[in-house]
C-alpha cells in the first residue's frame, strides 16, 4: 500500500482540490510530486501526501498565506534537521558508551553549565530533586541543553555522609543565561586528562567502583587534581530497575 502512487488527476478527485491548485503548490514549493516522468511530464503523488494537503488547508482556513505557510514548511523543516542531528549525536554518544572499556582515559572540553547547588536527604534524592526542581526551573529560564544530555554531579562534602549531602548539579547548556534563586550559569574549565569508569547499580555502591578506581589510580602512577564528577547516563528517569543505572565516574588526573 505503501508504494501506491496516485497521477495528479486522481490525487485531485480524491483531494477535491483543482489540478491547477496543485500545480500552483508545487510551484510555490508548497506539495511537490513525489516523481515526475520525465518523458510525458506526468506528476505522481503517495499516500501520505495527502495529509501534507490537509495541513496545507487547515493552515488556509486560519488564515495564513501561501508565504507564510512556506516560511511555517521550512521553520518545520529546520526543526526536523536540527533533531535528526541532535538524535544522530545521541546515538553516536550511546555507542561510544556501549564500547567504552571499564577504564579510559578521556580529555574534558570547557562547556557552560547550568548549576544547582543543595544539600538533598540521600543520594537517592537526586532524580527527584531533577525532575522536580531543576528541570522545570531550566524550562522556565529557556535553557537549550546540548545533544549528548551530559549531566553530572560533584560532591562538595570533605567526608561520606549518608543523609544531608552537599551535592551540585551540572547540566551542559548551549549559552549563558541570567541566573534565578535556584540555577545559576557558569564555565566549567577543560580537564586535560580524565580517569573514567563505568559503574552500574543504584548509587549506594558507589564505594566499590571508588575503591577499583583509586586501586587504579594508585596502581598506575596518577594524582588526583580536581573534583569527582558522577555522570549519569542511565537512572531512575529511564530504567525501573537500579541495577540497570549506568554511571560514568570521571576523575581529573595527572601523573
Amino acid at each position: 500500500m505503501e508504494n501506491l502512487k496516485l497521477k495528479i488527476g486522481e490525487f485531485s478527485k480524491m483531494m477535491q482540490v483543482t489540478v491547477k491548485t496543485l500545480r500552483h503548490y508545487e510551484q510555490m514549493g508548497l506539495l511537490l510530486p513525489c516523481e515526475v516522468d520525465n518523458w510525458t511530464g506526468n506528476r505522481y503523488y503517495k499516500l501520505d501526501q495527502m495529509q501534507r494537503l490537509n495541513d496545507i488547508r487547515r493552515l488556509k482556513d486560519v488564515g495564513f498565506s501561501l508565504e507564510e505557510k512556506i516560511m511555517a514548511c521550512e521553520a518545520e523543516m529546520e526543526r526536523l534537521l536540527k533533531r535528526r542531528e541532535q538524535l544522530h549525536q545521541m546515538v553516536d554518544s550511546q555507542r561510544k558508551i556501549n564500547s567504552m572499556e571499564k577504564f579510559s582515559v578521556q580529555s574534558l572540553p570547557e562547556i557552560i553549565v547550568a548549576s544547582h547547588r543543595e544539600v538533598i536527604k540521600n543520594y537517592q534524592a537526586i532524580g527527584e530533586m531533577c525532575c522536580n526542581v531543576i528541570g522545570p526551573e531550566m524550562q522556565r529560564l529557556g535553557c537549550k541543553c546540548s545533544p549528548s544530555g551530559y549531566c553530572f554531579t560533584i560532591e562538595h562534602d570533605k567526608e561520606y555522609k549518608h543523609e544531608n549531602v552537599d551535592i551540585e548539579y551540572c547540566e551542559q547548556v548551549e549559552e549563558m543565561l541570567e541566573d534565578s534563586d535556584i540555577v545559576q550559569f557558569k564555565k566549567m574549565p577543560a580537564v586535560k586528562t580524565a580517569l573514567c569508569m563505568k559503574h552500574l547499580g543504584p548509587y549506594d555502591r558507589f564505594y566499590q567502583s571508588y575503591t577499583e578506581m583509586f586501586k587504579y589510580i594508585e596502581e598506575n602512577g596518577y594524582k588526583i587534581v580536581g573534583d569527582l564528577r558522577c555522570v549519569y547516563v542511565d537512572g531512575a528517569w529511564n530504567q525501573d530497575n537500579p541495577e540497570k543505572w549506568l554511571t560514568i565516574i570521571q576523575v581529573p588526573v595527572e601523573r
